[in-house]
């Protein structure tokens, strides 16, 4: 899906290899999918760098509206959703201190890929879990380095979180073979690089001038004794 033109912010996604279970009879009609999408204080090696997701990211996130799929496929139906995470949500986000787990409710009567979903669960086919966000907040250490850490301390928003085949986080192998995924984290380190550097001139700037009313005040003062 092209972000830009569906009006989505411009969003990353993360995975992880963490349980994913199914809750309820094997036969009956609903089954409930439970598993943590968000994992605080992991350290994650994005091939560019590494990245941690610090814990309290979320204490100001926008979660209004989050869809639950599989493979962040947004052609496919979503499987439940939160609605402000209200009780009538089919899906229930759980916020706690280490991370964000999920508790979705999926129709395996009326919905296929719920009835595949919750088979490949049970089976243990299904082991990861991620999310797609965009940040507000980041800090880096050891930007010039060539291997820095990238220190994300505030999520502004979740769209949704999928059940995935293979969770990215934990199979850096993987996650070497996407493209996408690695020129996503090249942009964003080039990105914050960038960033610094303006910033640096922006201050090397500030200094040269106010060095330069410095010596000017001083001829000024010079000038007035003599």
């Amino acid at each position: 899906m092209d972000e830009k033109k569906n009006n989505l912010p411009e969003l990353e996604r993360r995975s992880y290899l963490c349980e994913v279970r199914a809750d309820g009879e094997d036969e009956a009609r609903e089954a409930t999918i439970i598993g943590r999408p968000i994992v605080f204080g992991s350290r994650t090696d994005l091939g560019w760098f590494d990245e941690i997701i610090e814990a309290g990211a979320l204490n100001n996130t926008d979660l209004n509206d989050v869809r639950f799929l599989v493979n962040h496929d947004f052609s496919r139906i979503p499987l439940a959703r939160s609605r402000r995470n209200n009780a009538n949500s089919t899906m229930q986000l759980l916020p706690d201190e280490a991370g964000l787990m999920i508790r979705a409710t999926i129709d395996k009567e009326a919905n296929a890929d719920a009835r595949a979903l919750d088979s490949a669960v049970r089976r243990g086919d299904i082991s990861g879990m991620s999310f797609a966000f965009s940040v507000s907040g980041e800090a880096w250490d050891d930007l010039d380095t060539e291997h820095p850490t990238r220190r994300i301390t505030e999520i502004s928003s979740v769209v949704e979180v999928s059940a995935v085949t293979f969770p990215a986080y934990d199979a850096t192998e993987i996650y070497a073979r996407s493209a996408e995924a690695l020129e996503s984290a090249k942009a964003t380190l080039e990105s914050a690089r960038a960033k610094k550097q303006a910033e640096e001139r922006s201050e090397a700037q500030k200094e040269l001038e106010l060095a330069k009313a410095r010596l000017e005040l001083i001829k000024s003062i010079g000038g007035t004794k003599r």
